[in-house]
């Protein structure tokens, strides 16, 4: 269930830098390139805290966690990358 929760807090990162890239964007194309590029170093930390919380506090081994982290990273990072890959297609 953290797991889901964890991904979830992922979408809604996603979902900020989507909204802060549309108004900071010169064009929507370009607002959505910066924001996946914004997102996935900060998906990137965040997960990785979850990592490091996981293995210091709740007493799972660095081998248990590292599965659990290539998940939660790889789930909202792929969304993250079709969100851009379609954006862009249909705009130009």
């Amino acid at each position: 269930m953290h797991t889901l929760k964890v991904i979830a807090g992922g979408f809604l990162l996603l979902a900020v830098c989507l909204l802060a890239g549309r108004w900071l964007g010169a064009t929507p194309a370009a607002g959505m390139a910066t924001a996946v590029k914004v997102f996935v170093p900060l998906w990137f930390v965040a997960a990785a805290v979850n990592l490091w919380l996981g293995v210091t506090r709740a007493g799972y081994s660095f081998a248990e966690e590292a599965p659990v982290f290539g998940v939660v990273f790889a789930v909202p990072v792929a969304v993250a990358l079709l969100v851009w890959w379609v954006g862009t297609r249909h705009t130009r």
